[in-house]
């Protein structure tokens, strides 16, 4: 007699790039504490004190995956591999990934309009999801905007304020220009032909068709981004605030599994959560 199949489906294997950063630990706990997900990777950089240590030694409890800076390693076996680092790092994994046939989640921010195009082109060979947040809340957010800026979308000025930790190197974040965008579009416009990123000494009255930006680095601040919505006689305000990177990292494990069935293309978090 034939043993039963098991309908049991495999695990997701998945990667974790930047795995010894904040951010990285927040993935790998969650893959650890997923049900359907093993840890199968984990890359840091060449040089860290970190290579060869078990991933998931900061946990108390080991994983059986060491550290490595060997992309080729470190993606073996891997159906996903999820990226929180710099623009250069992300694109020397996607170059091993798109080799191998590895899926991504990308959720590094910064990019020149160049290597978004070089990101698009990669999948074509395989599926990548890129989203400059991976929050559901976030993502709500940007559709609450779109609806927002439609129905504002005479006699009232837009400004879009951020704060980040003190760590944070690029700036407006990724989310901001994001929130940007969707208004922008919402509007008729094009976010590079009306941004303001700074202001200073005699400005001269605001120009109504511009949509402002303002920063704000300091401390441990996770992530806040307010898109103010400015009338006479009334304001609109959408927030959304982070306390904990956990959000993140959830929404990446919800979009690794989203491209698990996928063999290419690129997507983003509308898609993963059905807002398109």
């Amino acid at each position: 007699m034939n043993a039963p199949v098991s309908s049991i489906p495999a695990p997701l294997r998945v990667a974790i790039a930047g795995c010894t950063g904040r951010m990285g630990h927040m993935l790998i706990e969650a893959v650890m504490a997923a049900d359907d997900c093993v840890l199968a990777g984990a890359l840091d950089r060449e040089g860290s004190p970190a290579i060869g240590q078990d991933a998931s030694a900061f946990l108390g409890k080991a994983s059986g995956v060491a550290i490595t800076a060997d992309l080729n390693v470190g993606l073996q076996g891997a159906d996903c591999l999820i990226d929180f680092t710099r623009p250069e790092g992300t694109l020397a994994h996607l170059a091993v990934c798109r080799a191998l046939g590895v899926k991504l989640v990308i959720g590094t921010t910064g990019f020149t309009d160049a290597q978004k195009a070089e990101i698009a082109a990669a999948a074509q060979d395989v599926s990548i999801m890129m989203a400059p947040n991976m929050s559901v809340g976030v993502n709500v957010v940007l559709r609450l905007l779109d609806m927002a800026a439609r129905a504002l979308n005479e006699g009232y000025d837009i400004e879009i304020v951020e704060a980040h930790h003190r760590f944070k190197v690029d700036a407006p974040s990724g989310t901001a220009l994001k929130m940007g965008e969707v208004v922008a579009s919402a509007l008729g416009r094009d976010l590079k032909d009306c941004a303001v990123y700074g202001r200073e000494g005699v400005t001269g009255e605001r120009d109504p068709s511009t949509i402002g930006f303002a920063t704000i680095r300091g401390g441990d601040v996770v992530g806040d981004h307010t898109v103010l919505f400015a009338g006479i006689g009334e304001r609109i305000e959408i927030t959304h605030k982070s306390s904990s990177r956990a959000t993140y990292a959830q929404g990446s494990l919800r979009a690794a599994r989203f491209l698990a069935g996928r063999a290419s293309g690129l997507y983003g978090m509308d898609d993963v959560l059905g807002l398109g």
